[in-house]
């Protein structure tokens, strides 16, 4: 069987269309909001290239029309799989800006509900870190931080220890307090700025952090840090060794 999809996303930004152009078309853009770190080679017929963990997809870029209009398509494999990103740029009077994005593909096999559940509360968090970056850190660009925990078998366990590490009580929602001090890291004061069964994003004066349920078992963190000076791979190994410790 398998299952094509669409969706639509629609944000009213306080950001200029240069800042969202900036923010969906390049790749140190991307690394601010989306994940793991992506190069844009950025003509009509180019490559959208990421690196998230193991997985290393690439896409070609099929609009290019600065200022207005980006997308790209992962071109189609051989059991029907694909996915495709479009982005439309609306300026409005006093410097607002309206983006509107569609997320497309198809999903093969019997078992796509699975995977495109995860997709798709794995979209919702993203989506809400281009709004909250773009609200926040305007202009600014940060150091994708990605680390993989043990596989979790017990997921209610699983975001209940995370949630009492955070200093979260009760059901999460945003605009919660979090504090914490990760081993080997500095102390992390910030607020939910997103929640849902599979996803958590916190805001913080200089990074947005976020926790993912890896739709093949893992714990994932997926940050981006705005402060200068960040030593990813060091940085990486920091996350990786409190995740290990937190889930083993």
């Amino acid at each position: 069987m398998g299952h094509e999809f669409e969706g639509h996303q629609e944000f009213e930004l306080d950001a200029t269309p240069e800042q969202v152009w900036e923010a969906i078309a390049t790749g140190p853009g991307i690394n601010s909001w989306f994940m793991g770190r992506t190069e844009v080679e950025p003509r009509e017929g180019g490559t959208v290239r990421m690196a998230f963990g193991d997985y290393t997809p690439e896409s070609t870029i099929t609009a290019w029309d600065p200022l207005k209009r980006f997308a790209h398509h992962s071109g189609v494999a051989e059991d029907g799989r694909f996915i495709a990103y479009e982005f439309l740029i609306e300026g409005r009077a006093g410097g607002s800006t309206i983006l509107r994005a569609v997320t497309s593909g198809f999903l093969p096999g019997d078992d796509w509900e699975a995977e495109f559940d995860a997709m798709t509360k794995g979209g919702e968090l993203f989506f809400r870190t281009l709004v909250a970056y773009l609200t926040h850190f305007p202009g600014r660009t940060a150091t994708p931080i990605t680390a993989f925990g043990p596989m979790v078998t017990d997921w209610d366990h699983a975001w209940a220890v995370l949630h009492r590490e955070l200093r979260l009580t009760g059901t999460v929602a945003e605009g919660d307090q979090v504090r914490f001090t990760p081993d080997g890291l500095a102390p992390i004061e910030g607020v939910v700025y997103f929640v849902n069964p599979h996803t958590l994003g916190v805001r913080t004066s200089d990074a947005l952090y976020r926790f993912l349920r890896g739709f093949h078992g893992p714990m994932i963190v997926g940050h981006h840090l705005f402060a200068g000076g960040v030593n990813r791979e060091r940085t990486e190994h920091a996350w990786q060794s409190w995740l290990t410790t937190l889930f083993a």
